[in-house]
């Protein structure tokens, strides 16, 4: 189920992202996310991705009776409120992308 929302469209879209803006291949450059200590939206996406296979695997244990609801339901919030993270950065850099592209030249 995780698998499916990073589909092979995403995962191609954002590898040619990283190619075309590749930051580190200029010379004398850092990358944004390193020159100030930030964390890169790669981590995001993985980070966003392990907390929703955490609350799929708590969900599914929960139906055993291993778990208690309010488990569940924290581990399902805490998913939900990564991955409304991260669809916003997406939007940001989209819209970012977008605003770059209509500029004259």
């Amino acid at each position: 189920m995780i698998d499916q929302l990073l589909s092979v469209s995403t995962r191609n879209a954002l590898s040619k992202l990283s190619e075309t803006v590749n930051p580190a291949s200029m010379p004398g450059a850092a990358s944004p996310a390193v020159a100030t200590g930030q964390p890169s939206f790669d981590s995001v996406l993985s980070q966003v991705t392990g907390k929703l296979q955490n609350a799929e695997a708590v969900s599914l244990k929960s139906m055993t009776g291993d778990v208690p609801t309010r488990d569940v339901v924290n581990a399902v919030m805490d998913a939900e409120k990564s991955l409304q993270t991260a669809i916003a950065i997406r939007d940001k850099i989209v819209q970012a992308y977008l605003e770059i592209s209509r500029m004259p030249i």
